[in-house]
């Protein structure tokens, strides 16, 4: 008879099943994240919000499958839903989301960028804290992640995104240059160069405190 795949662990929960592996790396989720930008450019009602729900499910499965887990069907459903947990918007409301999509891109080429563009760090959002959700804070000992866990984690993940930006993250420590020969202007320019090539990590430190945040409160 053939192994059967076990519904508990044996470590007690405190870790994942996989916890010696390497979590997702981060080349890869830019990947999905830019496969989820060129969904919204499909220029026909329904398709995007269909294909970028197919790319966060691919997401979520890559993420649980390098853990060692799996996803119930309902479970994936409710993390790859673009319009949130609570399941899909209507035919009417994603027609009008359409037409305000093509308006907007006929008025604005700055505008026309956002619509597509939104999609590239939601769905590495997803990812990376479904990846550190797993990797960190998950208890449960079953080896399938069931609905009920997947709409918690997917709420913590929704409300990261908005509360990342007043969540208050300790300054990050920067090294310093020894023996500095740089003038005065070189030092200045190469600072704000600097603080802008570290936007990207900050703002993914403040994602990680939002959401690990937002799951500790859900479990109280």
């Amino acid at each position: 008879m053939a192994n059967s795949v076990p519904l508990t662990r044996e470590d007690g929960g405190a870790r994942p099943l996989a916890a010696s592996r390497s979590v997702i790396e981060p080349s890869r989720l830019s990947v999905y994240a830019a496969l989820g930008a060129t969904t919204a450019l499909v220029p026909l009602p329904w398709v995007p919000d269909s294909l970028v729900r197919r790319v966060r499910g691919a997401v979520v499965h890559d993420v649980a499958v390098r853990h060692g887990l799996s996803l119930s069907r309902d479970a994936r459903d409710v993390l790859a839903e673009p319009s949130g947990p609570d399941g899909p918007r209507s035919f009417l409301s994603d027609a009008v989301r359409f037409i305000g999509r093509r308006v907007a891109r006929s008025v604005t080429a700055p505008v026309a960028f956002v619509w597509p563009a939104r999609q590239a760090p939601r769905t590495y959002t997803l990812g990376h804290l479904f990846d550190r959700y797993l990797e960190l804070s998950r208890v449960e000992r079953a080896v399938r992640v069931d609905v009920d866990e997947a709409r918690r984690v997917r709420l913590a993940i929704d409300g990261a995104l908005s509360r990342a930006i007043t969540v208050v993250a300790p300054p990050a420590a920067e090294p310093t240059a020894v023996d500095d020969q740089r003038d005065a202007v070189t030092t200045l320019i190469d600072g704000l160069l600097g603080v802008t090539a570290g936007l990207p990590s900050r703002l993914v430190h403040r994602l990680d405190m939002a959401f690990d945040e937002l799951l500790g409160h859900g479990r109280r």
